[in-house]
């Protein structure tokens, strides 16, 4: 029991390190890439790093407040807090309160900041998906409309502002939750080739996206227009070469690159730290979701390695799309890199995340050390249950979260 729970405490200093690590080459980049932009928009080069420094301060201390709750609070509730996020994102939506960008109207803005609420949207899914799925075969029909509903409210409405990219990954976090949970697996795949379909129908329902899936194909077609961007990325890379420009020393910077501090900063790490920069932090993304799962699948109750693989899935889904963009792979989306580009919401999001994933953790720490049941009881079938209904609810008391 004590060595399980020294590999435990391992793997955690090790995941938390390699994030610290993420994160210290985060705030370097966002310094040497918006520097320039800040003295010329706001008379102060210190503009974006400071405030970047203001949304970590506020991230650690979410993540450290989150950790320290049980995760069977978010879990009995989470259909609820989806709902909540549901009904933030949809102010986004409605006019006067919501803030439009580049055809989008993604954001709140209130005191001279800006909140992103689809940000939160992605670890929301989680807790409802997980609540939905594992407890399928207890709900009648009208329970699982009703549950189904609020778990794919917030995605419909992600749409409606419009934001492909954070409904993508909630669709896809989604099915990895349902995956890995007890939903009927017959059910799983047929609900998979639906949403597949309906996701490509979304795709393809408007000009602009389209226009991207073209200029993701042949961005010289349009060098000036809708293919300026990623032709520039192209450039950032080329110029970095095997060992960059040096740390400071981008040129794209120089208003050349759009976003290079934010959806672009892969693009600037390339050029200034060259390949070797950009295959540290690729290897330092791997080790982060490696030491991730490897933490999930220590934990024997099965609650607890789907919530934790699905922080650390959803993590590592946005990064892995935010570089394929940069690289030229995918097409063009507006996904910053988690923990490295600059951005409120997303730090402040990611961090809640992340304090969701130690409250896991220490969750199943707690009773290890206590020696209450850790190992996850599969549920009966109804006749069984039925004859057996206090013995269940006697062994499922540490795990209920409805």
């Amino acid at each position: 029991m004590n060595e399980e729970i020294a590999d435990i405490d391992r793997l955690v200093k090790v995941f938390l390190s390699t994030l610290a690590i993420i994160i210290t080459i985060g705030l370097i980049m966002v310094w040497s890439s918006s520097y320039i932009l800040a003295n010329e928009s706001f008379g102060t080069p210190y503009h974006y790093i400071i405030r970047q420094l203001i949304y970590l301060f506020l991230a650690i201390g979410t993540a450290f407040a989150v950790s320290k709750t049980k995760y069977t609070f978010w879990l009995k509730y989470g259909y609820l807090i989806n709902i909540v996020a549901a009904g933030i994102v949809a102010l986004t939506i409605v006019k006067g309160i919501g803030a439009s960008a580049k055809g989008a109207s993604r954001w709140l803005s209130f005191g001279g900041m800006s909140l992103q609420p689809g940000e939160i949207v992605k670890f929301t899914v989680i807790l409802s998906a997980l609540t939905f799925f594992e407890n399928w075969n207890k709900m009648d029909n009208k329970e699982r409309m009703k549950h189904g509903g609020t778990l794919f409210l917030p995605l419909a409405l992600l749409i409606k502002q419009p934001d492909f990219g954070t409904f993508f990954i909630c669709f896809v976090v989604i099915s990895f939750v349902c995956f890995m949970s007890s939903f009927p697996r017959k059910y799983f795949y047929y609900s998979l080739i639906t949403g597949a379909v309906g996701g490509v129908f979304v795709l393809f329902s408007q000009a602009y996206r389209v226009k991207r899936m073209l200029t993701y194909l042949d961005p010289w077609k349009n060098p000036q227009g809708s293919g300026f961007q990623i032709i520039q990325s192209y450039m950032a890379f080329a110029k970095g070469s095997a060992f960059g420009q040096g740390l400071g020393n981008s040129n794209e910077k120089l208003f050349y690159l759009p976003e290079a501090h934010n959806d672009f900063i892969f693009s600037v790490i390339g050029e200034e730290l060259g390949f070797i920069g950009v295959m540290v932090l690729i290897c330092l993304f791997v080790a982060f979701i490696y030491f991730g799962f490897k933490l999930a699948i220590q934990m024997r109750d099965r609650l607890s390695t789907i919530m934790v693989s699905a922080i650390v899935f959803v993590l590592g889904l946005q990064a892995l799309l935010n570089m394929g963009v940069v690289l030229g792979l995918l097409p063009t989306k507006g996904l910053n890199l988690p923990f490295v580009s600059y951005g409120g919401s997303s730090l402040l999001c990611n961090f809640f995340g992340i304090g969701l994933l130690l409250s896991v953790v220490k969750g199943y720490r707690d009773r290890l050390m206590t020696g209450e049941e850790t190992e996850y009881k599969p549920r009966r079938s109804n006749s069984t249950r039925a004859k057996n209904q206090e013995q269940v609810e006697e062994n499922e008391t540490d795990h209920a979260y409805v």
